[in-house]
């Protein structure tokens, strides 16, 4: 959204706002440096500081200390930016709202996840929302790391898993099942394992920091959650590199549901101790924590909750 000059009429003193600005300085606020705020917003990094100098003359205060190595509010800028983020997002409502007579979504939908689950659900997912509404562009990004939403200028990231970040307002797209696997052939030479105490003899194929966090039970409840025994040595840093090295007959491996459904129905891969369950993964919709959502985000967070629904539900 291109913002440019408002007028405002505080008390009886006319003030002339310069929103551009505004969004220049909430912008570095969240960004941590003038240098992320202007990727973040397509300017140069000498304009972002133009407009904060500009702000801070205006308001006849400093908003911002800075040393060679960090950026930070002062007492009368940490107030004035929670101000502006509630100027900026009740701006974006008033445009909005102004175009909500319109049928079509307009402008450019941003959404980052990884780019397996991308691949497999989010670009058909987005490939059918554009259907709906031609007139918004579409952007996707796959990326495994967790990506600033901010400063990268995304409306939204899809992420699996666990939650640990609080910086952003995240909403629940569903579950996914994630199961032990292995091939009929690694099976055959080393035995099929009947209890969880078998699983500590059989080679692991692990991503790191994940399968190490994994618990089992039994899904009649009769048992407690457990930790699950592995001897690891093969590590990949993605579901479908695992599944790689599963289908090559090397070992085990936990992976999600719907990265193996098609190697289960045709028999590639078999389940292991299917008396047994692990917890079910999130999916969550992850984006800036503002007051205001876009109708484009809003919309899309629905479409895709019941296009998942339909893919997992099968």
């Amino acid at each position: 959204m291109t913002i440019s000059l408002w007028k405002m009429r505080l008390g009886n003193v006319n003030m002339d706002i310069n929103l551009n600005r505004i969004q220049s300085f909430v912008a570095v606020v969240d960004a941590g440096s003038l240098t992320r705020a202007a990727l973040g917003l397509g300017l140069s990094k000498a304009m972002i500081s133009m407009h904060l100098k500009q702000l801070e003359a205006e308001l006849g205060c400093a908003l911002l200390t800075r040393t060679t190595r960090r950026l930070s509010l002062t007492d009368v800028g940490d107030r004035f930016y929670m101000d502006c983020v509630q100027l900026l997002s009740d701006a974006r409502t008033a445009i909005d709202s102004a175009r909500a007579g319109h049928a079509k979504l307009t402008g450019i939908l941003r959404v980052t996840s990884t780019l397996e689950f991308g691949i497999h659900v989010v670009v058909p997912g987005m490939a059918a929302f554009s259907k709906i509404h031609p007139d918004l562009g579409i952007d996707f990004s796959g990326s495994t790391s967790l990506s600033d939403l901010v400063a990268d200028r995304f409306d939204l990231a899809i992420r699996l898993g666990q939650l640990n970040d609080s910086r952003y307002r995240a909403t629940s797209l569903g579950k996914f099942e994630i199961v032990l696997v292995a091939t009929p052939n690694y099976i055959k030479e080393h035995g099929l394992p009947r209890t969880p105490a078998d699983l500590e003899r059989l080679r692991w194929i692990v991503l790191s920091g994940f399968d190490q966090r994994i618990k089992m039970s039994k899904r009649d409840a009769s048992t407690a959650p457990f930790a699950v025994p592995f001897r690891s040595s093969i590590q990949a840093d993605s579901a479908l590199a695992k599944l790689h090295f599963v289908l090559a007959d090397l070992g085990i491996a936990v992976l999600p549901e719907w990265v193996v459904r098609e190697d289960l129905k045709n028999g590639r891969l078999v389940k292991l101790l299917p008396d047994h369950g692990m917890q079910p993964q999130g999916i969550f919709g992850v984006f800036p924590n503002t007051q205001h959502i876009p109708a484009k985000v809003r919309q899309f967070i629905d479409f895709i909750r019941v296009f998942l629904a339909e893919d997992f539900g099968k």
